[in-house]
């Protein structure tokens, strides 16, 4: 065994022992379901930035983002400045309406906040199913996991697997939400040194003679387009719309089931601003991690057998072991800090969105509160531990993906169809109960269309239609652009929509925006 196996193996001891201390400690905290799935009104601002950030940045932002930095070169900095961007500006439009009316209506999950702004269970039910998209987001975390302990530990697929699932099981089954921000809150700190760090290495040039030049030099005789800030060999940076696209795609990640019920555990709705502000520092920071996919480039000049490797292999060429290992335990953080709020958020799919909000209220009317909040709390620590099954099953099937375009099978999606009925929505007294179903499903399929390549130029002769649909099936591999069109399409359909239809009743329009007058709906 290795210096670094040793090591890494002593320091995963000791992070999984913090773990689970965190679990058996949040534990305690869990008085009732609502505690298990939002831990309400729990947290300062501070602390729960470093969370927000930490769950937002992902293990694709430690293993894919910098695998794309490898492979695509300078052009991949457009997503160090715009993602961290639009994150932040789509959390800022949300906010106000997402983190008061949710506390108001005491949903648990964005779909019930959803069910509850339109006034409908069918759209409650429909983003629940929605959400299950997530289960793919889920398993690019833990094959970032795999990867690292494949690395790091020597383990093979299988091993690395169950470790990843085991850690993350162990202390979620207990403490639900809280383990999740205390954890993601410790894990946000240290990945957001981890950044700094590796922006300090890309200054100086480590791990060349040269320094920063000669890391940019040998980029550009490897290949002129990685020294570009456009590279029309790489699908997610080939042209300015692709850049375009980096803002647009990531308005409303902030807003996914995962990330924006943090936003319910606040502990004073007062400092929203703030907490905004610190957060949106911390992912410039963790932004910063994309430098070291190219350091890997020049140092590697290309061989790696994944871009997943890159900034792994980083660590272990230019530290020494038990550096090394510890910021590969940095690494495991980030995965950790994601997954965990994933599948607390999806576990509330079966307890919350499935049985409390829609079986009890038809089939089981006999029971009373007490009894349905402890079959709810039992539920989702079940639905815990089914999301962590599956989700394993699924990384198994994908082990050779790219992380971050895996995560965005995952998130692409529902990011478009939430567009028009969560952001617009967020805004826009005006937004209807059709306007919300034809946002949802016109973002989701745009998406779906786009990205799976169903559009062929073939299709059509020589002309206008060709020439779009031409353009479309070069988009197809962007999950960014894809996304950002689907977006589009789901703003204009709520938006149209709605002109059209039905208002919402003037009562709960006025319980969502309390200053919107008397409440026509417009």
């Amino acid at each position: 065994m290795s210096s670094l196996q040793i090591w890494s193996f002593s320091l995963l001891g000791l992070y999984a022992l913090a773990m689970l201390g965190v679990g058996l400690y949040s534990r305690t905290r869990v008085q009732s379901a609502d505690d298990f799935a939002t831990a309400r009104g729990s947290y300062s601002p501070l602390f729960l930035a470093f969370a927000f950030a930490a769950t937002v940045a992902s293990g694709a932002t430690f293993v894919g983002f910098p695998g794309i930095a490898y492979s695509a070169g300078l052009s991949a900095g457009w997503s160090i400045l715009l993602y961290p961007a639009g994150v932040y500006l789509g959390v800022l439009i949300c906010m106000r309406l997402v983190a008061s009316s949710g506390n108001k209506f005491g949903s648990r999950s964005i779909p019930e906040f959803l069910g509850e702004r339109y006034g409908s269970d069918g759209v409650r039910i429909l983003v629940s199913v929605f959400s299950l998209l997530l289960l793919f987001y889920i398993t690019g975390q833990l094959v970032s996991g795999i990867v690292m302990f494949e690395v790091m530990l020597g383990l093979n697929e299988t091993w690395a697997l169950l470790v990843t699932a085991s850690v993350l099981l162990a202390y979620l089954v207990l403490g639900g939400a809280h383990a999740d921000i205390m954890t993601d809150g410790v894990q946000g700190f240290v990945m957001v040194l981890l950044g700094l760090v590796v922006l300090v290495m890309f200054l100086v040039g480590a791990g060349t003679a040269g320094g920063l030049p000669e890391v940019l030099g040998s980029m550009r005789d490897q290949n002129e387009h990685l020294v570009s800030w456009i590279n029309p060999d790489y699908p997610l940076y080939r042209a300015p719309w692709s850049i375009v696209a980096v803002l647009l795609a990531h308005m409303p990640l902030g807003m996914l089931p995962h990330i924006a019920n943090k936003l319910w555990a606040l502990k004073d709705q007062r400092s929203r601003r703030r907490f905004v502000l610190y957060a949106a520092i911390m992912g410039y920071a963790l932004a910063l991690l994309g430098l070291g996919g190219f350091l890997a480039r020049a140092m590697f000049e290309g061989s790696l057998s994944s871009d997943n490797l890159a900034l792994p292999m980083v660590f272990i060429e230019l530290f020494p072991p038990w550096l090394a290992a510890l910021l590969g335990i940095g690494v495991l953080a980030a995965v950790m800090s994601t997954a965990d709020g994933l599948v607390v958020s999806s576990s509330q799919i079966l307890a919350n969105d499935f049985y409390r909000r829609t079986y009890v209220p038809k089939f089981a009317q006999h029971l009373d509160e007490p009894e349905v909040e402890r079959r709810t709390l039992l539920l989702s620590r079940v639905g815990t531990l089914l999301v962590v099954i599956i989700t394993a099953f699924i990384a198994w099937l994908m082990l050779d993906f790219n992380v971050a375009l895996l995560v965005w099978i995952g998130i692409g999606g529902l990011m478009a169809a939430f567009a028009g009925p969560l952001m617009l929505g967020s805004v826009w007294r005006g937004v209807t109960l059709a306007g919300c179903y034809a946002g949802l499903v016109s973002g989701l399929v745009v998406f779906s269309v786009l990205h799976a390549g169903f559009i062929s130029p073939d299709w059509f002769a020589p002309g206008i239609l060709y020439e779009v649909a031409l353009w479309l099936s070069l988009e197809a591999p962007n999950p960014f652009s894809c996304a950002a069109i689907g977006e589009i399409v789901s703003v204009l359909a709520t938006w149209l929509v709605s002109l059209y239809s039905k208002k919402l009743p003037a009562p709960l329009i006025a319980q969502l925006f309390p200053t919107a007058g008397r409440g026509e709906g417009e």
